[in-house]
């Protein structure tokens, strides 16, 4: 054994420019798809979807409520209905929208990509959810309701 073969350790080539976009636009495709479901079939017609079980058992929205009714504004360009039916969910769009972006141009870059939350962040998003439920439930947060 030489010194050459001892000093550094032998890596691979970095995948071709389409494996490094597969997985990217294999999700893209997934939401896209789904998007497109709930874009075509609406959910503000009864018995297309089930009923969210926490309203149904207690009358209270939870955060994801109106989630389908936003995507389905959403996809129709209606945002401002898309934001009343569910904010959190239209933030929620546009936070995909960001981060898949990011891990395109990096991957295009070769560069792999690491979205890691700590625990502020994960207690934050956590907190932001609460706020947002508590809000819509109270008397004054009407507007939130879907």
């Amino acid at each position: 054994m030489n010194a050459d073969s001892r000093s550094a350790p032998r890596t691979s080539p970095p995948p071709a420019l389409w494996g490094r976009l597969a997985l990217p636009a294999s999700l893209l495709a997934a939401v896209g798809g789904a998007f497109a479901y709930v874009g075509t079939v609406d959910p503000n017609e009864p018995g297309h979807y089930p009923v969210c079980p926490l309203y149904r058992l207690t009358g209270l929205y939870c955060p994801g409520c109106g989630g389908l009714r936003s995507a389905h504004a959403f996809v129709h360009g209606d945002f401002l209905s898309a934001l009343h039916d569910n904010a959190m969910g239209v933030a929620a769009y546009f936070g995909f929208a960001v981060l898949w972006t990011v891990w395109v141009v990096r991957a295009v870059r070769g560069r792999r990509v690491r979205i890691e939350l700590g625990r502020v962040q994960m207690w934050s998003v956590g907190a932001l959810l609460l706020v947002f439920t508590v809000v819509r439930n109270l008397p004054g947060g009407g507007w939130l309701h879907p």
